[in-house]
């Protein structure tokens, strides 16, 4: 099908274009120069222009212009104009949430019945969209992304992460009370594409489901880029992030990771 992606240049949208070609589908990005997150008449008209058969709504507020409430605007009224457009055509519609709906007070793991309790900033930007979608377009799918992890720096992923904090410290304190919600960006994409067609629900994409600690998470990708990372374990964050759905056919951690878990403290 035609599928428009928006955020298509981002962090988790470079992995996915390949994965929807992959999967036969056709991929059109979302061209803010033309249509701004915040003109919403513009993003009616532009939507209706491309005509897709299906839409991964995957964008934020990553390079903000100065307008006020930028975030909200494109977290929440641009996934509704998204929202109204695909309940009007019934198409398949995916948007991408996070687990910052869950703030840091509350206890994780996260099951597929726990509430949302974020209530401001990105996190509490994403739940009140996720709530407002599930209002709007009952075919909806909404899919809860962790932290990502790429395969080098230059953008918003744990890699990108571990390098800065070498830079920055000349070493990577981790915590080994930190349970992280995480994920590969390749093995995200194709859990994308496969909500596509998923039956309607609200889905947690989540590649840490054994509860792997930040600390052996981060050793582990220091031994797969040939040391690196100068890692060193830490006491603080303590929390477990997870998010548990055993639904997703996606690719777990221990499958692609070599040597998780062996690195103890």
């Amino acid at each position: 099908m035609r599928v428009l992606v928006t955020g298509l240049r981002g962090t988790v949208g470079r992995a996915l274009e390949p994965a929807l070609h992959a999967a036969g589908h056709e991929v059109i990005g979302w061209d803010r120069s033309v249509a701004p997150a915040t003109d919403l008449a513009a993003c009616d008209a532009y939507v209706r222009q491309i005509n897709p058969r299906g839409i991964i709504h995957l964008a934020v507020a990553s390079n903000p212009t100065g307008v006020a409430s930028e975030g909200r605007a494109v977290s929440v009224d641009w996934s509704m104009v998204l929202a109204r457009y695909a309940l009007e055509l019934r198409l398949p519609f995916v948007f991408t949430s996070t687990v910052m709906v869950f703030t840091d007070d509350a206890p994780g793991p996260f099951e597929t019945t726990s509430v949302p309790d974020a209530a401001e900033g990105y996190g509490g930007e994403k739940a009140e969209a996720e709530r407002l979608i599930r209002q709007t377009y009952d075919d909806a799918v909404i899919a809860r992304l962790g932290w990502q992890i790429g395969t080098a720096p230059g953008s918003n992923n744990m890699i990108d992460f571990l390098h800065r904090q070498m830079a920055e410290h000349g070493v990577v304190r981790a915590s080994t009370n930190w349970t992280p919600a995480c994920a590969h960006l390749a093995d995200t994409a194709e859990a994308l594409v496969w909500c596509l067609s998923a039956p309607v629900s609200t889905y947690m994409l989540e590649g840490n489901r054994a509860g792997h600690s930040f600390y052996e998470i981060a050793s582990a990708l220091g031994a797969r880029h040939d040391g690196a990372f100068t890692v060193e374990p830490a006491d603080e964050p303590a929390r477990d992030q997870r998010m548990l759905d055993d639904r997703v056919p996606m690719k777990q951690l221990d499958e692609s990771l070599a040597g998780l878990g062996a690195t103890t403290a």
